[in-house]
């Protein structure tokens, strides 16, 4: 039998592609056992049968063949000699389940990481850690602390992979969004990183990007074949060796809708900036006592896949919500603000309840408005995942999500209110788009619309109507009603 290492010399081959021998089911699982009480080095090694090495010539041969590793691994599947075992294996053992045989987020043998829309580094695997980011041992809170480029600047300022970086973000961030991922680095860092966006060229837009970048750093330098494949929550590297087949690679990446459910769930807790939108349907126990269920169910469908392509026109993503409303998260994006995001998908979600509300009146012939009655708040919060096997949801923990769905509680009649921390923090030029304001009653009894003001929630219920007990916890936080935004 050859040890791990024996096999990897002999047979000319990185450590990398005999443990994506292994994946594919083409070299058999080795036996993990002790190297002997004088052996130095690792007190645990795998051992291979010594037709392992046999086997990895035929791989070779079958490449110079012009064959695809797909090809190769279908000639030679069912043929593959188990290391001995060192107890007889149970009868009833169940055979290995043939997802084992691809490659997998999970077992993916390369250096793998992701970013989010704006750069900031979100889930690596170990091998990417050992050979790409030695230096951070976890992941920094906050997410404008994980920007790739300040990461990566660290360990190796003048490499091809960071180049490689900076072009792709380049198809996605202005000049003036990639300075401001760049603060923060010393000033000889900054001055470098701009000079190289101003010399990349935008990487090609297609699904998956394959650039072959060398990388150097203490142990070397080392020539790695880069794939990049873009999804609306970030983009997925990896970086396999550059003589690597690349089908069994490329299939993965094939499989976008398992790599990214996959990359969601494995994504670590952030610290990051958001606007979170809550919009309830008033008068829901009303409506439903109405409606047939067959109708009320009808009905929350139409409202979800009316308002599903609002919510992503405006980078929307979807969060946990108990009940008939809906929950949404707008984070920092590349080419837009995300507090005015939330502001303008509340406006054409209002506008999309109306049309829905008249023709439900027409169809039905009641007299019942339809109102999704919405809170924004913004705020700096953890932003994780609850996951089961076949979903994936964002939870936002801290106050901004109970601001929010408090608000959606006190406002009535499909009216859109917001804090006055998320609209005093819209640059000047948006704020000035915005027609915001309170109502007050003035002495005569007349109901006055005071423009660019605020009041605290206390004072602006009306008691008669109820639900002060709900409102308790954000009675002296200041709101305003928003009720138009310029285009």
């Amino acid at each position: 039998m050859f040890s791990s290492k024996e096999l990897i010399d002999q047979a000319g081959i990185s450590r990398a592609t005999l443990n994506n021998y292994i994946a594919l089911g083409v070299l058999p699982r080795p036996l993990i056992k002790r190297p002997g009480a004088q052996a130095q080095g690792p007190r645990q090694l795998g051992y291979f049968p010594e037709s392992s090495l046999d086997r990895i010539r035929r791989i070779r041969q079958l490449k110079l063949e012009g064959c695809s590793m797909a090809e190769i691994v279908k000639r030679m599947s069912g043929t593959v000699q188990e290391a001995p075992a060192l107890v007889p294996p149970k009868l009833d053992s169940p055979p290995p389940a043939a997802e084992s045989l691809r490659v997998t987020i999970d077992n993916i043998a390369y250096p793998a990481y992701m970013v989010n829309p704006n750069f900031e580094l979100v889930w690596f695997n170990a091998q990417a850690k050992q050979e790409i980011l030695p230096g951070i041992s976890t992941l920094p809170a906050a997410g404008e602390e994980r920007s790739i480029f300040r990461l990566m600047a660290g360990e190796q300022l003048a490499g091809e992979l960071l180049r490689f970086h900076v072009a792709l973000a380049k198809t996605r961030l202005s000049p003036t969004h990639f300075a401001a991922l760049c603060e923060g680095a010393n000033g000889d860092v900054f001055k470098r990183l701009q000079g190289y966006y101003a010399e990349a060229a935008a990487a090609a837009p297609k699904p998956v990007i394959d650039l072959v970048v060398r990388h150097a750093d203490a142990n070397g330098e080392r020539c790695y074949r880069a794939y990049a494949s873009f999804f609306r929550e970030g983009v997925f590297v990896v970086l396999t060796p550059e003589n690597e087949q690349a089908d069994s690679m490329l299939a993965l990446l094939a499989r976008r809708d398992e790599v990214i459910r996959r990359l969601l769930q494995k994504r670590l807790p952030v610290l990051t900036h958001l606007a979170v939108l809550v919009a309830d349907l008033q008068s829901s126990v009303k409506i439903c006592s109405e409606l047939p269920p067959e109708e009320y169910f009808r009905l929350i469908n139409e409202i979800w896949t009316a308002m599903g392509p609002i919510f992503r026109k405006y980078n929307g993503t979807y969060g946990k919500h108990v009940g008939d409303g809906m929950v949404y998260y707008f984070f920092p994006q590349p080419d837009s603000d995300y507090l005015m995001n939330a502001l303008r998908c509340a406006q054409e979600i209002r506008r999309e309840m109306t049309r829905i509300s008249k023709a439900w009146q027409i169809s039905k012939n009641w007299f019942n408005e339809l109102y999704l009655n919405t809170g924004i708040s913004e705020g700096q919060e953890w932003l994780g995942t609850f996951q089961s096997s076949t979903s994936v949801e964002f939870v936002v923990l801290g106050d901004s999500i109970n601001q929010a769905a408090r608000i959606s509680d006190f406002a009535r009649h499909g009216a859109i209110w917001a804090t006055k921390a998320l609209i005093t923090k819209l640059p000047s030029d948006l704020r000035e788009k915005l027609r915001f304001g309170i109502h007050h009653r003035s002495g005569d009894g007349r109901d006055v619309f005071v423009d660019s003001s605020f009041g605290m929630v206390s004072t602006l219920h009306d008691p008669v109507k109820g639900g002060a007990e709900k409102l308790k916890d954000i009675a002296l936080l200041p709101i305003a009603e928003v009720l138009e935004i310029a285009a």
